[in-house]
Formats: C-alpha cells, structure tokens, sequence
C-alpha cells in the first residue's frame, strides 16, 4: 500500500480527530525508519561503540586505562574499569559528526524528499493543513534524534557489559555513585544528546523546504553542519562560538559532576529551542507559502 492510500485508508477521519494526528507521526516515522538509507545510517552509528570497545579491549588487553587522546571529557580512560563508561565515550566520539550527519540526511529529506518523489502534492490533498503536515515531519525527526542516539547508547551499554566489568561509577568530580544511579544518568544523558539536536533538525528542515530534490537538501544541510563545525574551532571567532548550535553539545558530561554543572546544560537547550524556534518558523513561512508542483 502507498502512503497516499495510507493517508486515506488507514488513518482515523477527520483531521481533527487527535488519533488522525498520532495516525500520521506513527506513519511518517515508520516510514523514515523502514528506510533502507535510515537503517545503514543506524547500523553505523551501533558499530561505533563495538569499534571503540574492541579498540579499547585490544589496547589494554583488559587491565590498565586505555589513553582519552585528549578528545573530549576523559571517558576513555575510565572504559575498562567500568565498562558503562563506554556509553559515555560512544556519545562523545559520535555526536561531533556520526550523529549529527545522520540527524541531517533524515531532516533534509523530510520535505525536499517527498517532493522529488512526487507524494508530496498528494499527502497535501488530505485536509490536514501544511502547518500540521509540517510539525509531523519535525516531531518524526525528533523521534528519529532520540532513536539514533538510543541506538549508540544502548549498543555501547551491551558491549561495555560484555567487554568489561561494570559497577559503582566514578563521577568527574571524583565521587561515587551506585550503578543503578549512574545508569539512570546515562539514560538522562541520552535524552539530553537527542535535545541537542534539536535546533540542528529545524534547520534541516527549513532547508528541506527550500528544493524539491532530496540529495541536494541533504548535502545542504550536512555542508552546513561542517562549516559551523570548521567555525567553532577557529579561535579568532570566539566571540560567536556561543551562539553556534554545536558549541555547548558536549556539555552533557556535566551530567556526570556531584553536584550536576547546570550552566552550560541549559545554556545548550536554550540555544537549541532559539534554532528551534527560528529556523522552524522559517520553514512554516517557506512551506506554507510555497507553490506544491510535485
């Protein structure tokens, strides 16, 4: 059955019933996940974490501390004496760019890819409206940020139990927590990556709705992510690296501080709803506004 015959068969009546909502999310992100692109974008972001396990397994030959490399918080040294470290390193390796660049490919075929497949004009003659077809295509790309990142989390958990002991663990900040109560904070931790690319998503959505070619959306808003990447690390930008999307993402490691460091965790979700807010308003501007030929 085509998702046209979707829209009409197999959601409840009327646009305004709340199950015709929920119909269409469960819908278009069950489509997005079937996709055979969506699942080798997860099945590498769930290698990830076995790679580094391995690596980590190999260099260390189970004892000892395997070297952080200086990239990012000093989760690596810590995998072989707890291997739910490997969660927290899984997240820090992937969300530069393995996360990222999978959120993009997603974001910018919500629309751009519906129109290059010529579904778009046809989804738009059921009355739901553009505004609503337009938060469904957004809230089923935030669904597939938490999917992706519960992937790499999950995939990292199973292969740190495996490889390596687990137990108490040990804060940043030096002190212990139980197990159970550094798993819950991995958990927040994931909720917390899945938010941070929040503000990236709506920009790949706005981008979607500029084209009616998928590939050419998709490479925009990747070439996007890279260049404010490339603009974060330039010193002599340092006054606007705060305002960047990506500067606060790996705040999450304060997550793992006693006390919790809240500053650059909220600062993070601000920025990400001020992008939210722009970015996806600029894309119900373009969208609704926009003439459907495809």
């Amino acid at each position: 059955m085509s998702r046209a015959d979707l829209v009409h068969k197999d959601l409840p009546h009327g646009p305004r019933n709340p199950l015709w909502t929920f119909g269409i999310l469960r819908s278009e992100l069950g489509t997005t996940l079937r996709r055979g692109r969506t699942l080798a974008l997860l099945g590498v972001l769930a290698a990830v974490p076995v790679l580094i396990g391995v690596a980590v397994r190999i260099e260390t030959g189970g004892g000892g501390s395997a070297g952080a490399g200086g990239a990012g918080p000093a989760f690596f040294g810590q995998i072989t004496n707890n291997g739910l470290f490997l969660v927290f390193a899984a997240l820090a390796a992937t969300l530069p760019v393995f996360l990222p660049m999978a959120v993009g490919v997603v974001a910018g075929d919500t629309i751009a890819g519906e129109a290059g497949a010529g579904t778009l004009r046809y989804l738009l003659v059921a009355p739901a409206g553009r505004t609503r077809l337009l938060l469904t295509k957004y809230a089923a790309t935030l669904a597939f940020c938490l999917v992706a990142t519960l992937v790499v989390a999950v995939s990292a958990l199973v292969v740190g139990a495996l490889l390596f002991p687990v137990g108490d663990v040990t804060t940043i900040s030096g002190t212990r927590i139980g197990f159970g109560d550094g798993l819950l904070r991995a958990g927040l931790i994931a909720v917390v990556v899945a938010a941070s690319l929040s503000g990236f998503a709506a920009l790949g959505l706005f981008v979607s709705t500029l084209t009616n070619s998928g590939i050419a959306a998709m490479a925009a808003t990747v070439g996007v992510l890279i260049t404010v990447q490339i603009l974060d690390t330039i010193p002599q930008l340092g006054g606007v690296h705060p305002y960047l999307f990506p500067h606060y993402w790996l705040s999450f490691s304060d997550l793992l501080r006693e006390p919790v460091y809240w500053d650059e965790l909220t600062k993070n979700l601000g920025l990400q709803a001020v992008y939210a807010a722009v970015f996806g308003s600029a894309a119900w501007a373009r969208f609704t506004t926009k003439d459907i030929t495809a």
